[in-house]
């Protein structure tokens, strides 16, 4: 083999380890950012996976719907990262559309900052 077959054989071995590393960073941060149910949160959401990650389901006890939109009360232990209690309002209009029925959260970058919101459509 000579030289330059050599040099051309190491930058595609090169491209393709790249383009390995490329398509394992893509899968591994579209698994990080999926509720316990497999659907997919957005990703200006969530920053973690789904066992440390920032987003996860709330209890449906946590969520009142009020004339200011939807009140969230939680406690410790209502959400991985809350130590201390939270009470968040958010807007109907800006709540996103949960794909599971069930109310999630996201708190990014701390307890204190909600990132997003999902609730299941209203009852008919």
């Amino acid at each position: 083999m000579t030289a330059r077959a050599k040099d051309g054989l190491a930058v595609a071995v090169g491209a393709l380890i790249g383009v390995a590393a490329f398509i394992v960073l893509f899968v591994a941060a579209a698994f990080a950012h999926q509720a316990h149910t497999g659907w997919v949160y957005d990703s200006e959401c969530c920053f973690g996976d789904h066992n440390t990650g920032d987003c996860q389901q709330i209890d449906s006890r946590t969520v009142e719907i009020t004339s200011q939109g939807y009140r969230i009360t939680l406690k410790p232990g209502d959400h991985r990262k809350v130590t201390k209690p939270h009470v968040f309002i958010v807007p109907q209009s800006a709540a996103r559309k949960s794909m599971d029925g069930d109310y999630h959260l996201c708190l990014w970058p701390s307890e204190d900052d909600m990132r997003c919101f999902y609730a299941p459509p209203p009852a008919t």
